[in-house]
């Protein structure tokens, strides 16, 4: 199994030009699991990267790594050109401290599987509380955008709803707006419809739909292929930690190269 490699576009001083996210050779390890064996692949801005594969390959790992969330074991990793979790010192890579880390994720929005909710607060309240207490903005200032999120998402009449009061749909859709909030100009999904009730999905991918004409560069991990082939301008199918075959959704999903890719989309599709 060979991992695809796409052409790396470079800057002059080696840094990524005009790319939103440059994964080179990315490895992970768990112990002695090495989950991730060389991811390289890049993403330009206003692109949207579906990442697909069966579970244990690696994407929700890789999709962590982006904001730190989990730490890179070898390669190296660049959002909008700036080293994700480390900086260069003589040749060496030292880990950021802390603060600048939680900095750096700032700028990335992540939408996991569950919706993580905070259950003691509304629907308005979950959306201002990170641009109120990380940024420092101020309350109206942060609910007159949340108001704003919320109408985008479909939920304008639900602001004062709490999550138990929600289905699983408006949760996950309210865990975008409070995602948005942040203005991000990266969005991670992990695979953002697995815990949503057939019927609901819809509303959800509707909603990442917008967002992606709307211009928001997006990495989705998903199993929903439709969208990927409707959405997606890139699709990435992930076996074993590696890359196994990369292209157009519509190509690869209608004629994939590699007996693996063609062995799970034949499950899938």
């Amino acid at each position: 199994m060979t991992q695809s490699v796409p052409s790396v576009s470079v800057a002059p001083d080696g840094q990524p030009g005009n790319l939103m996210v440059d994964a080179r050779s990315v490895q992970k390890h768990f112990g002695a699991l090495q989950v991730l064996k060389g991811i390289t692949l890049q993403v330009k801005p206003r692109e949207v990267m579906c990442l697909v594969g069966p579970s244990g390959s690696g994407k929700s790992t890789f999709l962590r790594c982006i904001n730190h969330l989990e730490k890179v074991t070898a390669g190296r990793l660049y959002v909008d050109g700036e080293l994700v979790g480390y900086e260069e010192r003589g040749h060496k890579l030292h880990e950021l401290h802390p603060k600048r880390a939680a900095a750096q994720r700032r700028d990335i929005g992540m939408v996991f599987q569950r919706f993580n909710l905070f259950p003691h607060m509304n629907a308005l309240d979950n959306v201002i509380e990170a641009p109120m207490m990380v940024k420092g903005e101020k309350k109206s200032a942060a609910i007159e955008r949340g108001r704003a999120l919320l109408d985008q998402v479909g939920l304008a009449s639900k602001e004062k709803a709490y999550p138990a009061q929600l289905s699983g749909g408006q949760q996950q859709r309210v865990a975008i707006a409070r995602a948005l909030a942040m203005q991000p100009k990266l969005m991670l999904f992990d695979e953002p419809t697995s815990a949503l009730d057939p019927e609901l999905v819809g509303e959800v991918l509707d909603v990442m739909r917008n967002l992606a004409s709307e211009g928001m560069t997006m990495i989705v991990v998903t199993h929903e292929m439709g969208f990927a082939r409707e959405v997606g301008d890139h699709l990435v199918f992930m076996d074993a930690g590696v890359v196994v075959e990369a292209g157009p959704p519509r190509e690869v999903l209608a004629n994939p190269q590699h007996e693996r890719t063609k062995a799970f989309l034949s499950k899938v599709l």
